[in-house]
């Protein structure tokens, strides 16, 4: 369950911080109606505009005055009365649909390194406009798909930037002797100024800046009836030119800015997923759906984002489960020296991923692609210890005479103690992590108060990995105990059998050349 909740809204560029900020008071309003008033699982709300408002991490030290962010932030997990935080995030969501002209997204704090949105399509081209539109009627196709869980499709493309353009009259200008270099930076000055000199006290230096006032240079009109001062070319005098007769001002959009991924311009296409839903079920149908999607040859879909994320986390848990599996291989044949005993101790790693696969599913245990991964990967080496002990003892008790059935009757009771005693010590203590199990040590120490209470942070993280660990284990440690001797004795009476095929060849051969020999002589 999430520990805060947070609330980024998007308004035009452009917008000003006091517009910013009423929006972001609409919104705390809407969100503490959700939430209920002295709602007790509920810490602060806290709310930041213009600042560090961004839903990019990366942006957390630009300013920008058309963006608000409001967090919920919730006690501590065991504090809490209600401990499902997550039953917030679609009634906030339905509460701030309506705000008009902002762009809004309910999403729960994220743990872990940073990653894309969970539904994240990234369309690419050369040309722009091309691109604008394939997003826009990917956006609709999506939308009439009907495809349940998807919160609502934006883009990062701004196309509303506000821009105020001065056209200058060239042909005017000239006749008055005055050049466009000129217009420009007497504009530049009066609006952002300009390093006329220094002030110095002491050792210290203070820059001197000229510009217009406040009240002037936020007045168009007031700017557009400035005096530009310069010396006539022709004549060599000092002149004045309001720049109202040689210039007009015109009000227009502009793209706020251009993303380019691999030398291509891209737009990016996300939403997140409501609660309850699966992002990777929603992926999968996108997915199925986009060759349906009519769209130029010089426009690429991609789907990116946490799936892309996940695919390169799942490859590379695939390569070191597979490079684990490589060097038990190579460790279990140079101890053995038989392909046979280490295909046998192998197969446990097969029976604990079906154990995995069985616990999770029957349990409704979610599966994650780091931790349960990583799980699988630390079973290979831990379910083979089990096998070892039954094949090395049976090996031992038939270098002491024992006959090959009576060796692993006898290797089967004599390790079934230490193999169900060490498999239990894991299982019991990695139970406590599984289901959150926390003890405040310090106050037991100084009050004789544990504290004691079940979930919290380190299940949602460390859960997966604990019961992927215990589902695997206790599936593979039952069936070393009944399938690791049956497959030892097929091994055995399939080798006589092939022995015995090979022997009787050999002696049939034998008795065809000897035939041979006596008719020759």
């Amino acid at each position: 369950e999430p520990n805060s909740i947070n609330v980024y809204a998007r308004l035009p560029i452009g917008t000003s911080v006091g517009y910013t900020d009423s929006i972001a008071k609409e919104i705390e309003k809407r969100v503490v109606k959700v939430l209920g008033e002295n709602n007790p699982d509920v810490e602060s709300i806290v709310t930041n505009v213009a600042f560090q408002a961004s839903e990019d991490m990366f942006d957390g030290g630009i300013i920008t005055s058309n963006k608000a962010k409001v967090t919920v932030n919730f006690v501590e997990y065991r504090y809490r009365k209600d401990r499902k935080t997550s039953r917030y995030l679609n009634p906030i969501t339905e509460a701030l649909k309506d705000i008009p002209g902002a762009v809004i997204s309910v999403e729960k704090n994220r743990m872990g390194p940073p990653t894309g949105k969970p539904i994240n399509i990234e369309v690419a081209g050369d040309d722009l406009e091309q691109v604008v539109q394939t997003a826009d009627r990917f956006i609709t196709f999506i939308d009439s798909l009907g495809i349940p869980g998807i919160e609502k499709l934006k883009t990062n493309f701004e196309r509303t930037k506000p821009e105020l353009v001065i056209d200058l009259d060239r042909q005017r200008a000239n006749r008055e002797g005055i050049s466009s270099a000129q217009v420009g930076s007497a504009i530049r000055t009066a609006v952002l100024g300009k390093e006329v000199s220094k002030y110095r006290e002491g050792e210290d230096q203070y820059p001197i800046q000229l510009r217009f006032l406040p009240s002037q240079r936020k007045d168009i009109d007031k700017l557009m009836n400035m005096e530009i001062t310069y010396r006539d070319m022709n004549t060599g005098l000092l002149r004045s030119i309001p720049l109202s007769s040689l210039a007009t001002v015109r009000y227009t959009n502009s793209v706020g800015g251009i993303n380019r991924i691999n030398l291509k311009r891209t737009i990016t296409i996300s939403s997140n997923v409501l609660a309850g839903y699966n992002a990777t079920e929603i992926m999968t149908k996108i997915k199925k759906a986009l060759p349906k999607f009519e769209k130029s040859d010089n426009v690429e879909i991609k789907l990116t984002g946490e799936q892309e994320d996940r695919a390169e986390s799942q490859s590379f848990l695939g390569k070191a489960m597979l490079l684990a599996l490589f060097l038990i291989l190579f460790i279990l044949i140079a101890q053995f020296n038989s392909l046979g005993r280490t295909a046998i101790i192998l197969s446990e790693v097969l029976f604990s991923i079906i154990g995995v696969l069985l616990g999770l599913t029957i349990f409704r245990v979610p599966f994650s692609i780091i931790m349960s991964g990583m799980g699988i990967v630390a079973l290979a080496g831990i379910v083979v210890r089990n096998g070892i002990l039954l094949v090395e003892f049976t090996d031992v008790l038939k270098e002491r005479g024992y006959r090959t059935r009576e060796a692993i009757v006898q290797a089967g009771k004599t390790r079934i103690t230490p193999v169900l005693l060490t498999a239990s010590a894991a299982i019991l203590g990695l139970i406590p992590l599984a289901i959150g199990l926390n003890v405040d040590f310090g106050s037991l120490f100084t009050h004789w108060n544990p504290h004691l209470h079940i979930g919290g942070e380190n299940s949602m993280f460390f859960g997966p990995l604990a019961w992927t660990i215990i589902f695997g284990l206790s599936f593979a440690t039952f069936l070393t105990l009944v399938m690791v001797p049956v497959m030892y004795y097929i091994m055995y009476t399939g080798k006589l059998r092939v022995n015995r095929l090979l022997h009787r060849n050999k002696i049939q051969t034998m008795k065809e050349l000897q035939e041979e020999e006596l008719n020759e002589y």
